[in-house]
Protein backbone atom coordinates (compact mmCIF):
# COMPACT_ATOMS: atom_id res chain seq x y z
CA UNK A 1 0.00 0.00 0.00
CA UNK A 2 2.76 2.07 1.18
CA UNK A 3 4.68 1.68 -2.88
CA UNK A 4 1.20 2.42 -4.61
CA UNK A 5 0.89 5.46 -2.42
CA UNK A 6 4.85 6.60 -3.15
CA UNK A 7 3.97 5.41 -6.95
CA UNK A 8 0.86 7.97 -7.42
CA UNK A 9 2.87 10.66 -5.31
CA UNK A 10 5.63 10.34 -7.74
CA UNK A 11 3.50 10.26 -10.99
CA UNK A 12 1.32 13.38 -9.24
CA UNK A 13 4.44 15.56 -9.17
CA UNK A 14 5.96 14.73 -12.06
CA UNK A 15 2.59 15.68 -13.67
CA UNK A 16 2.59 18.83 -12.18
CA UNK A 17 6.50 19.21 -13.48
CA UNK A 18 5.09 18.75 -17.04
CA UNK A 19 2.42 20.77 -16.83
CA UNK A 20 3.91 23.76 -15.23
CA UNK A 21 3.74 26.70 -17.45
CA UNK A 22 7.46 27.76 -18.60
CA UNK A 23 8.22 31.40 -18.19
CA UNK A 24 9.57 34.42 -20.49
CA UNK A 25 12.03 37.03 -19.16
CA UNK A 26 12.64 39.75 -21.57
CA UNK A 27 15.92 41.62 -20.13
CA UNK A 28 16.95 45.16 -22.02
CA UNK A 29 19.32 48.35 -21.90
CA UNK A 30 16.23 50.65 -21.14
CA UNK A 31 11.95 50.68 -20.77
CA UNK A 32 9.95 53.54 -21.29
CA UNK A 33 7.27 54.29 -19.05
CA UNK A 34 4.80 55.60 -21.22
CA UNK A 35 2.61 57.08 -18.75
CA UNK A 36 5.29 58.93 -16.49
CA UNK A 37 7.77 59.35 -19.88
CA UNK A 38 10.38 57.77 -17.75
CA UNK A 39 13.43 55.89 -18.69
CA UNK A 40 14.07 52.93 -16.79
CA UNK A 41 17.13 51.09 -17.02
CA UNK A 42 18.04 47.41 -17.10
CA UNK A 43 14.57 46.55 -17.03
CA UNK A 44 13.58 42.92 -16.67
CA UNK A 45 9.80 41.94 -17.61
CA UNK A 46 8.51 38.68 -16.73
CA UNK A 47 5.99 37.19 -18.84
CA UNK A 48 3.49 34.23 -17.94
CA UNK A 49 0.93 32.51 -20.06
CA UNK A 50 1.16 35.81 -22.77
CA UNK A 51 0.88 37.74 -19.58
CA UNK A 52 3.51 40.43 -17.90
CA UNK A 53 3.98 39.20 -14.12
CA UNK A 54 6.64 41.17 -12.77
CA UNK A 55 8.77 44.56 -13.86
CA UNK A 56 11.44 45.05 -12.20
CA UNK A 57 14.93 46.48 -12.56
CA UNK A 58 18.60 45.33 -12.12
CA UNK A 59 17.95 41.58 -11.86
CA UNK A 60 19.01 38.22 -13.46
CA UNK A 61 16.17 35.97 -14.01
CA UNK A 62 15.62 32.57 -11.92
CA UNK A 63 14.96 30.55 -14.55
CA UNK A 64 13.83 26.82 -14.46
CA UNK A 65 15.03 24.50 -16.82
CA UNK A 66 11.98 25.39 -20.09
CA UNK A 67 12.19 29.13 -19.12
CA UNK A 68 13.53 31.29 -21.86
CA UNK A 69 15.16 34.81 -21.48
CA UNK A 70 15.44 37.15 -23.88
CA UNK A 71 18.05 39.36 -23.71
CA UNK A 72 18.31 42.53 -25.79
CA UNK A 73 21.05 44.96 -24.32
CA UNK A 74 21.37 47.44 -26.63
CA UNK A 75 17.72 48.14 -27.19
CA UNK A 76 14.78 50.23 -25.55
CA UNK A 77 11.52 48.34 -24.64
CA UNK A 78 7.97 49.68 -25.02
CA UNK A 79 4.16 48.53 -24.99
CA UNK A 80 2.75 47.90 -29.02
CA UNK A 81 2.00 50.67 -31.01
CA UNK A 82 -1.59 51.13 -32.03
CA UNK A 83 -3.21 52.18 -34.70
CA UNK A 84 -6.84 53.32 -34.84
CA UNK A 85 -7.83 54.41 -38.18
CA UNK A 86 -6.65 51.57 -41.36
CA UNK A 87 -8.07 49.44 -44.17
CA UNK A 88 -5.76 46.37 -44.22
CA UNK A 89 -8.10 45.49 -47.95
CA UNK A 90 -7.38 48.05 -49.57
CA UNK A 91 -3.51 48.49 -51.61
CA UNK A 92 -2.33 52.09 -52.41
CA UNK A 93 -0.31 50.76 -55.28
CA UNK A 94 -3.86 49.61 -56.76
CA UNK A 95 -5.79 51.81 -58.84
CA UNK A 96 -9.35 52.36 -57.47
CA UNK A 97 -10.78 51.10 -61.04
CA UNK A 98 -8.70 47.65 -60.28
CA UNK A 99 -9.76 47.83 -56.95
CA UNK A 100 -13.51 47.29 -58.63
CA UNK A 101 -12.74 44.17 -60.50
CA UNK A 102 -11.01 42.50 -56.71
CA UNK A 103 -13.31 39.57 -54.90
CA UNK A 104 -14.01 39.85 -51.12
CA UNK A 105 -12.31 36.31 -51.00
CA UNK A 106 -8.84 38.29 -52.66
CA UNK A 107 -9.54 41.36 -50.35
CA UNK A 108 -9.18 38.77 -47.62
CA UNK A 109 -6.06 37.87 -48.53
CA UNK A 110 -4.87 40.91 -49.00
CA UNK A 111 -5.49 42.05 -45.54
CA UNK A 112 -4.11 39.04 -43.95
CA UNK A 113 -0.73 39.86 -45.91
CA UNK A 114 -1.27 43.54 -44.71
CA UNK A 115 -1.96 42.44 -41.58
CA UNK A 116 1.42 40.26 -40.96
CA UNK A 117 3.18 42.88 -42.11
CA UNK A 118 1.76 45.68 -40.00
CA UNK A 119 2.73 43.56 -37.26
CA UNK A 120 6.50 43.45 -37.98
CA UNK A 121 6.59 46.93 -38.55
CA UNK A 122 5.48 46.82 -34.51
CA UNK A 123 1.55 47.66 -34.43
CA UNK A 124 0.54 44.88 -32.02
CA UNK A 125 -3.01 46.44 -31.90
CA UNK A 126 -5.39 47.68 -35.03
CA UNK A 127 -8.78 48.80 -35.64
CA UNK A 128 -9.72 48.54 -39.28
CA UNK A 129 -12.87 50.71 -39.57
CA UNK A 130 -14.30 49.20 -43.00
CA UNK A 131 -14.25 46.40 -45.36
CA UNK A 132 -16.36 44.74 -47.67
CA UNK A 133 -17.66 41.57 -47.07
CA UNK A 134 -16.81 40.94 -43.79
CA UNK A 135 -13.30 40.05 -44.75
CA UNK A 136 -11.12 41.63 -41.90
CA UNK A 137 -13.18 39.91 -39.81
CA UNK A 138 -12.51 36.90 -41.28
CA UNK A 139 -8.45 37.88 -40.70
CA UNK A 140 -9.40 39.12 -37.53
CA UNK A 141 -11.17 35.68 -36.22
CA UNK A 142 -7.93 33.76 -38.40
CA UNK A 143 -5.26 35.85 -36.11
CA UNK A 144 -6.88 34.72 -32.89
CA UNK A 145 -7.27 30.91 -34.00
CA UNK A 146 -3.69 30.70 -34.81
CA UNK A 147 -4.35 30.13 -38.52
CA UNK A 148 -2.49 33.16 -39.73
CA UNK A 149 -0.16 36.02 -38.10
CA UNK A 150 -1.40 39.15 -37.30
CA UNK A 151 -1.74 42.30 -34.91
CA UNK A 152 -5.00 42.04 -32.23
CA UNK A 153 -7.95 43.68 -34.55
CA UNK A 154 -10.92 45.47 -33.76
CA UNK A 155 -12.65 45.48 -37.24
CA UNK A 156 -15.85 47.41 -37.83
CA UNK A 157 -17.87 45.53 -40.74
CA UNK A 158 -19.17 48.02 -43.93
CA UNK A 159 -19.04 50.81 -43.04
CA UNK A 160 -22.41 52.65 -42.43
CA UNK A 161 -23.18 55.73 -45.03
CA UNK A 162 -26.23 57.42 -46.91
CA UNK A 163 -27.14 56.80 -50.86
CA UNK A 164 -24.23 58.28 -52.58
CA UNK A 165 -22.00 59.39 -49.86
CA UNK A 166 -18.66 58.54 -49.02
CA UNK A 167 -19.35 55.16 -47.73
CA UNK A 168 -21.28 54.44 -51.05
CA UNK A 169 -20.01 53.48 -54.19
CA UNK A 170 -20.56 55.94 -56.86
CA UNK A 171 -17.78 54.76 -59.24
CA UNK A 172 -20.32 52.65 -61.52
CA UNK A 173 -23.04 53.21 -64.00
CA UNK A 174 -26.47 53.64 -62.94
CA UNK A 175 -27.69 50.15 -64.71
CA UNK A 176 -25.56 48.31 -62.53
CA UNK A 177 -27.68 49.36 -59.35
CA UNK A 178 -24.61 48.73 -56.89
CA UNK A 179 -25.33 49.94 -53.53
CA UNK A 180 -22.24 49.49 -51.00
CA UNK A 181 -23.18 47.25 -47.83
CA UNK A 182 -22.96 49.43 -45.22
CA UNK A 183 -25.46 52.29 -46.79
CA UNK A 184 -28.87 52.77 -45.18
CA UNK A 185 -30.69 55.79 -45.00
CA UNK A 186 -33.13 57.18 -41.82
CA UNK A 187 -32.31 55.94 -38.26
CA UNK A 188 -34.13 52.70 -37.88
CA UNK A 189 -32.59 51.45 -41.31
CA UNK A 190 -29.38 52.60 -39.55
CA UNK A 191 -30.32 50.82 -36.81
CA UNK A 192 -30.77 47.63 -39.02
CA UNK A 193 -27.29 48.03 -40.47
CA UNK A 194 -25.67 48.15 -37.18
CA UNK A 195 -27.42 45.22 -35.84
CA UNK A 196 -26.18 43.18 -39.33
CA UNK A 197 -22.68 43.96 -38.75
CA UNK A 198 -22.86 42.84 -34.99
CA UNK A 199 -24.41 39.72 -36.08
CA UNK A 200 -21.62 38.92 -38.83
CA UNK A 201 -18.89 39.74 -36.01
CA UNK A 202 -18.17 43.21 -36.15
CA UNK A 203 -16.27 44.42 -32.71
CA UNK A 204 -16.28 48.23 -33.67
CA UNK A 205 -18.62 50.48 -36.09
CA UNK A 206 -17.81 53.31 -38.48
CA UNK A 207 -20.19 55.58 -40.06
CA UNK A 208 -19.70 58.61 -42.70
CA UNK A 209 -20.45 61.57 -40.86
CA UNK A 210 -19.27 63.87 -44.37
CA UNK A 211 -17.86 63.55 -47.37
CA UNK A 212 -15.06 62.25 -48.35
CA UNK A 213 -11.58 63.16 -50.09
CA UNK A 214 -11.46 59.18 -52.26
CA UNK A 215 -14.84 59.11 -52.86
CA UNK A 216 -16.53 60.09 -56.00
CA UNK A 217 -18.64 62.86 -56.11
CA UNK A 218 -18.68 63.80 -52.63
CA UNK A 219 -17.53 67.52 -51.17
CA UNK A 220 -15.38 66.98 -48.76
CA UNK A 221 -16.82 69.23 -46.00
CA UNK A 222 -20.47 68.81 -46.26
CA UNK A 223 -22.30 66.94 -43.55
CA UNK A 224 -24.30 63.25 -45.19
CA UNK A 225 -25.90 61.73 -41.79
CA UNK A 226 -28.48 63.69 -39.96
CA UNK A 227 -28.43 64.08 -36.24
CA UNK A 228 -31.11 61.37 -35.58
CA UNK A 229 -29.89 58.81 -37.91
CA UNK A 230 -26.40 59.45 -36.13
CA UNK A 231 -27.92 58.78 -32.35
CA UNK A 232 -29.60 55.64 -33.73
CA UNK A 233 -26.33 54.16 -34.95
CA UNK A 234 -24.58 55.50 -31.66
CA UNK A 235 -27.03 54.39 -29.12
CA UNK A 236 -27.40 50.87 -31.06
CA UNK A 237 -24.11 50.43 -31.05
CA UNK A 238 -23.30 51.63 -26.87
CA UNK A 239 -26.32 49.29 -25.93
CA UNK A 240 -23.91 46.69 -27.47
CA UNK A 241 -20.73 48.19 -25.89
CA UNK A 242 -18.97 48.46 -29.52
CA UNK A 243 -16.76 52.04 -29.75
CA UNK A 244 -17.98 53.78 -33.07
CA UNK A 245 -16.20 56.23 -35.41
CA UNK A 246 -17.67 58.84 -37.48
CA UNK A 247 -15.50 60.26 -40.53
CA UNK A 248 -15.79 63.29 -40.82
CA UNK A 249 -13.92 66.06 -42.08
CA UNK A 250 -16.49 69.05 -42.18
CA UNK A 251 -17.27 71.18 -39.09
CA UNK A 252 -21.08 70.16 -38.96
CA UNK A 253 -20.34 66.96 -39.14
CA UNK A 254 -18.05 66.95 -36.72
CA UNK A 255 -20.05 68.86 -34.31
CA UNK A 256 -23.05 66.51 -34.68
CA UNK A 257 -21.24 63.45 -34.70
CA UNK A 258 -19.88 64.41 -31.18
CA UNK A 259 -23.16 65.48 -30.08
CA UNK A 260 -24.81 62.00 -30.99
CA UNK A 261 -22.18 60.37 -28.72
CA UNK A 262 -19.03 58.90 -31.14
CA UNK A 263 -16.02 57.44 -29.28
CA UNK A 264 -14.26 58.53 -32.05
CA UNK A 265 -13.76 61.24 -35.13
CA UNK A 266 -11.88 60.34 -37.81
CA UNK A 267 -9.98 62.85 -40.00
CA UNK A 268 -10.86 65.93 -38.29
CA UNK A 269 -9.92 67.97 -40.99
CA UNK A 270 -11.88 71.32 -40.46
CA UNK A 271 -12.25 72.07 -36.68
CA UNK A 272 -13.70 75.42 -35.41
CA UNK A 273 -13.47 76.48 -31.39
CA UNK A 274 -16.78 74.92 -30.91
CA UNK A 275 -15.99 71.75 -32.42
CA UNK A 276 -12.70 71.75 -30.52
CA UNK A 277 -14.76 73.10 -27.04
CA UNK A 278 -17.18 70.21 -28.04
CA UNK A 279 -14.91 67.25 -27.97
CA UNK A 280 -13.37 68.37 -24.69
CA UNK A 281 -16.61 68.50 -23.34
CA UNK A 282 -17.93 65.10 -24.27
CA UNK A 283 -14.45 63.23 -23.86
CA UNK A 284 -14.34 62.63 -27.98
CA UNK A 285 -11.06 60.96 -29.11
CA UNK A 286 -9.40 62.67 -32.49
CA UNK A 287 -7.80 60.53 -34.85
CA UNK A 288 -6.10 62.64 -37.24
CA UNK A 289 -3.94 61.55 -40.12
CA UNK A 290 -1.86 63.66 -40.70
CA UNK A 291 0.86 61.88 -42.64
CA UNK A 292 -0.59 60.50 -45.57
CA UNK A 293 -0.61 63.88 -47.65
CA UNK A 294 2.90 63.58 -48.34
CA UNK A 295 2.38 60.09 -49.88
CA UNK A 296 -1.27 60.71 -51.81
CA UNK A 297 0.36 63.99 -53.68
CA UNK A 298 3.95 62.65 -54.71
CA UNK A 299 3.00 59.06 -55.67
CA UNK A 300 -1.36 59.63 -56.02
CA UNK A 301 -1.52 60.07 -60.17
CA UNK A 302 1.07 56.95 -60.70
CA UNK A 303 -1.29 54.72 -58.43
CA UNK A 304 -4.36 55.94 -60.16
CA UNK A 305 -5.88 58.42 -57.97
CA UNK A 306 -8.31 60.86 -60.09
CA UNK A 307 -7.70 64.75 -60.43
CA UNK A 308 -11.33 65.11 -58.06
CA UNK A 309 -9.30 63.34 -55.48
CA UNK A 310 -5.67 64.80 -55.47
CA UNK A 311 -7.54 68.15 -55.84
CA UNK A 312 -9.91 67.32 -52.56
CA UNK A 313 -6.64 66.03 -50.84
CA UNK A 314 -4.70 69.50 -51.18
CA UNK A 315 -7.93 71.14 -49.85
CA UNK A 316 -7.78 69.17 -46.62
CA UNK A 317 -4.39 68.47 -46.04
CA UNK A 318 -2.92 71.96 -44.64
CA UNK A 319 -6.42 72.92 -42.70
CA UNK A 320 -5.89 69.23 -41.14
CA UNK A 321 -2.58 70.09 -39.72
CA UNK A 322 -3.63 73.22 -38.55
CA UNK A 323 -6.67 71.85 -36.69
CA UNK A 324 -4.49 69.34 -35.28
CA UNK A 325 -2.00 71.71 -33.79
CA UNK A 326 -5.00 73.59 -32.03
CA UNK A 327 -6.70 70.72 -31.16
CA UNK A 328 -3.17 69.29 -28.97
CA UNK A 329 -3.28 72.89 -27.71
CA UNK A 330 -6.29 72.82 -26.17
CA UNK A 331 -5.72 69.52 -24.93
CA UNK A 332 -8.39 67.23 -27.05
CA UNK A 333 -8.38 63.59 -26.23
CA UNK A 334 -6.05 62.36 -29.10
CA UNK A 335 -4.98 58.95 -30.86
CA UNK A 336 -2.95 57.29 -33.22
CA UNK A 337 -4.72 57.10 -36.66
CA UNK A 338 -3.01 56.91 -39.57
CA UNK A 339 -5.64 55.54 -42.81
CA UNK A 340 -3.12 53.12 -43.51
CA UNK A 341 -3.87 51.92 -47.48
CA UNK A 342 -3.59 55.55 -48.23
CA UNK A 343 0.45 55.46 -48.20
CA UNK A 344 1.85 51.89 -47.85
CA UNK A 345 0.31 49.56 -44.85
CA UNK A 346 3.91 49.14 -42.39
CA UNK A 347 4.48 52.54 -42.76
CA UNK A 348 2.76 53.43 -40.07
CA UNK A 349 5.61 54.90 -37.69
CA UNK A 350 6.02 57.37 -40.41
CA UNK A 351 3.56 59.64 -38.53
CA UNK A 352 4.71 59.88 -35.50
CA UNK A 353 7.51 62.66 -36.70
CA UNK A 354 4.82 64.69 -38.54
CA UNK A 355 2.55 64.45 -35.40
CA UNK A 356 6.04 66.16 -33.01
CA UNK A 357 6.16 68.75 -35.94
CA UNK A 358 3.00 70.02 -35.90
CA UNK A 359 2.77 70.35 -32.11
CA UNK A 360 2.82 67.20 -29.67
CA UNK A 361 6.19 66.63 -27.92
CA UNK A 362 7.19 63.08 -28.43
CA UNK A 363 5.41 61.34 -25.31
CA UNK A 364 2.69 62.98 -26.47
CA UNK A 365 2.68 61.43 -29.72
CA UNK A 366 3.56 57.74 -28.31
CA UNK A 367 1.01 58.16 -25.55
CA UNK A 368 -1.81 58.59 -28.61
CA UNK A 369 -0.67 55.08 -29.85
CA UNK A 370 -0.56 53.28 -26.21
CA UNK A 371 -1.96 54.28 -23.73
CA UNK A 372 -4.74 56.78 -25.42
CA UNK A 373 -5.81 54.30 -28.09
CA UNK A 374 -5.84 51.36 -25.68
CA UNK A 375 -8.42 53.76 -23.40
CA UNK A 376 -10.79 54.82 -26.56
CA UNK A 377 -10.97 50.45 -27.20
CA UNK A 378 -11.69 50.59 -23.25
CA UNK A 379 -8.78 48.72 -22.86
CA UNK A 380 -6.32 49.93 -20.99
CA UNK A 381 -6.25 47.61 -18.19
CA UNK A 382 -5.06 45.25 -20.68
CA UNK A 383 -3.21 47.12 -23.42
CA UNK A 384 -0.73 49.82 -23.98
CA UNK A 385 1.40 49.83 -21.07
CA UNK A 386 4.40 47.63 -19.77
CA UNK A 387 2.66 46.58 -16.22
CA UNK A 388 1.89 43.47 -14.53
CA UNK A 389 -1.46 42.57 -15.43
CA UNK A 390 -1.42 43.88 -19.07
CA UNK A 391 -0.60 41.53 -22.07
CA UNK A 392 2.65 40.91 -23.51
CA UNK A 393 2.30 42.57 -26.30
CA UNK A 394 6.40 44.19 -26.26
CA UNK A 395 8.43 46.10 -29.04
CA UNK A 396 12.33 47.29 -28.90
CA UNK A 397 13.65 50.03 -30.75
CA UNK A 398 17.51 51.22 -30.82
CA UNK A 399 17.92 54.67 -29.14
CA UNK A 400 15.29 56.67 -27.06
CA UNK A 401 12.16 57.61 -29.05
CA UNK A 402 11.61 60.46 -26.03
CA UNK A 403 14.51 62.25 -27.97
CA UNK A 404 14.32 60.80 -31.47
CA UNK A 405 10.64 59.59 -32.62
CA UNK A 406 12.03 58.47 -35.78
CA UNK A 407 13.98 55.28 -34.02
CA UNK A 408 10.14 53.91 -34.19
CA UNK A 409 10.03 53.37 -37.74
CA UNK A 410 12.76 50.82 -37.70
CA UNK A 411 11.50 48.14 -35.46
CA UNK A 412 14.34 44.98 -34.53
CA UNK A 413 12.00 43.33 -32.02
CA UNK A 414 8.51 42.59 -32.01
CA UNK A 415 5.98 40.51 -29.43
CA UNK A 416 2.35 39.86 -29.50
CA UNK A 417 1.10 37.70 -25.94
CA UNK A 418 4.34 36.65 -25.35
CA UNK A 419 5.03 35.16 -28.30
CA UNK A 420 7.80 36.77 -30.55
CA UNK A 421 7.39 37.75 -34.50
CA UNK A 422 10.69 39.48 -35.12
CA UNK A 423 13.79 39.09 -33.59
Amino acid sequence: MKKKLLSASVALMCLGSFNAQALTYISAKAMVDVQTGEVIQSPLITIDNGVITDVTQNKKPSMNKNDQHIDLPELTLMPGLMDMHVHLTSDPTVSRSERLSQSVPRMAIKAAHFAKKTLLAGFTTLRNVGAEGYSVIAVRDGINAGDIVGPRIWAAGPSLGITGGHCDNNRLPPELKYTSTGVADGPWAARVKVRENIKYGANAIKFCATGGVFSKGTKVGVQQYSFEEMKAIVDEAHMRDLPVAAHAHGTSGIKTAIKAGVDSIEHASFLDDEAIALAKKHGTWLSMDIYNTEYTLSFGEQNGVDEENLNKERQVSKKQRDSFNRAVKAGVNMVFGTDAAIYPHGDNAKQFSRMVKFGMSELQAIQAATINSAKLLKMDNKLGQLKSGFAADIIAVKGNPLKNISVLERIPFVMKAGVVYKQ
